[in-house]
């Protein structure tokens, strides 16, 4: 009687990207509605209080000048489409004089769209389609040029002071170093990598550092409070830009030109950092997604093969079966021969499996024998991660090589 298999065994063509696609999607949903469920809760309560005081001033007014209420309506309705072409109470600047204009393509291209100017004629929003169209592909591929250069210099910076620890870990003089151990050296950091939470810290620090000096510059000639100068950072930076609060709206300023060249400059630098940094962090969500589907993936097959296995007393289970999975190189075949094929409960080992399961045994001892014929044994502990993954012969160098190239080191 063929036994049931897990969840995991059954799903075909479901693959690790599709599961992590559809868990993706799950926790992204499960955000929305946590979000939802904390901005109803802060914010409703300031809605409604602001509605009772918005219809009693209404009614004192209309009483107080003898208005009818249709007319004050249609009055406010008239402000409002105004005040959408950018007509203010306050005395403000022109928005679409040359540098009101470049502010807006600005805002267009980095993708920010603060909404507190936008075209009115058909022209003006014929021409903003084809023109964002290319401008935020461009500074898309800007931005992602900008994050592949920012990284080569943080992974420099962080190999050299990996180099000086490990030159201070060694206590060998620095000529003796350079005599006998430079090749060695070189070929342990050839392919080093920078850990993925490094360049997220230093990303952090630099974004919170620049928040806090445009902050400041905010506070100081806009006349904002610091807390909603910070705010309009991380709207503005993120590219969110719900246009609340706008920079450099006012006629006149002190340094008008200092101040809008360092109100381009804070925003550029702090788009390109907050960008890196998202990146960055996507890294790390994925890595999360992995890990949780590792974890229901050996829960489950554990599960699966424990009962499979327990019907057959008899049955011989091979060491592919009975060893569990793990991060080490040297065991990554046995997953590549679990996946060849499942047997049914009631079948017996064959020679295949046989095979399969001491391959991995023979590559070790040829790893083995190959590095005591040449003299260099392989160092246990953290040097062995960031030595580019070398050593090996046969399949176990194909699969080391492949690891160097595509792993991310954590």
């Amino acid at each position: 009687m063929a036994s049931r298999s897990c969840c995991c065994c059954s799903l075909g063509p479901l693959n690790e990207d599709n599961a992590r696609f559809f868990l993706l999607a799950l926790l992204i949903i499960l955000y929305l509605l946590c979000g939802a469920a904390v901005f109803s809760a802060l914010e409703q309560p300031k809605e409604k209080q602001a509605k009772e005081k918005w219809a009693q001033k209404f009614d004192n007014f209309t009483q107080k000048y003898n208005l009818r209420r249709a007319e004050l309506v249609n009055f406010l309705r008239d402000y409002e489409e105004a005040n959408v072409a950018g007509i203010r109470v306050d005395h403000i600047r022109p928005r679409w004089d040359f540098t009101g204009a470049f502010y807006f393509a600005g805002t267009v291209v980095s993708t920010i769209g603060f909404g507190m100017t936008t075209p009115a004629t058909i022209g003006g929003k014929s021409f903003l389609i084809f023109y964002g169209l290319i401008g935020c592909a461009a500074t898309i591929l800007f931005f992602n040029l900008f994050l592949e250069r920012l990284i080569t210099v943080l992974a420099y910076i962080l190999k050299l002071c990996y180099e000086r620890q490990r030159r201070w870990k060694g206590g060998m003089p620095q000529d003796n170093r350079r005599n006998s151990g430079s090749s060695e050296e070189g070929d342990s950091l050839a392919g080093w990598k920078p850990s993925v939470y490094y360049v997220m810290l230093i990303l952090c620090v630099a974004a919170i550092i620049i928040s806090c000096c445009a902050s400041a510059m905010y506070t100081d000639i806009e006349g904002w409070t610091y807390f909603d100068s910070l705010y309009f950072c991380f709207v503005a930076f993120s590219t969110i830009g719900f246009g609340d609060l706008v920079s450099s709206q006012h006629m006149r300023y002190e340094n008008q030109s200092l101040y809008r060249l360092g109100n381009f400059v804070f925003i550029l630098m702090g788009v390109c950092c907050i960008y890196s940094l998202f990146n960055v962090i996507s890294i790390v969500i994925k890595q999360i997604l992995n890990w949780i589907l590792r974890k229901l993936d050996c829960r489950c097959c554990h599960r699966c093969r424990r009962k499979v296995f327990r019907s057959r007393r008899n049955v011989v289970m091979p060491g592919n079966f009975r060893s569990r999975r793990n991060n080490s190189i040297e065991t990554d075949i046995i997953h590549e021969s679990e996946t060849d094929g499942r047997r049914m409960s009631g079948e017996m080992i064959s020679m295949k499996d046989f095979l399969a399961a001491n391959k991995v045994s023979l590559a070790i001892m040829q790893k083995q024998l190959s590095e005591t014929a040449n003299g260099n044994p392989r160092q246990s502990g953290s040097n062995s991660r960031h030595n580019g993954f070398s050593g090996g012969v046969g399949a176990l160098a194909i699969m080391n090589n492949r690891l160097a190239e595509t792993s991310v080191d954590r």
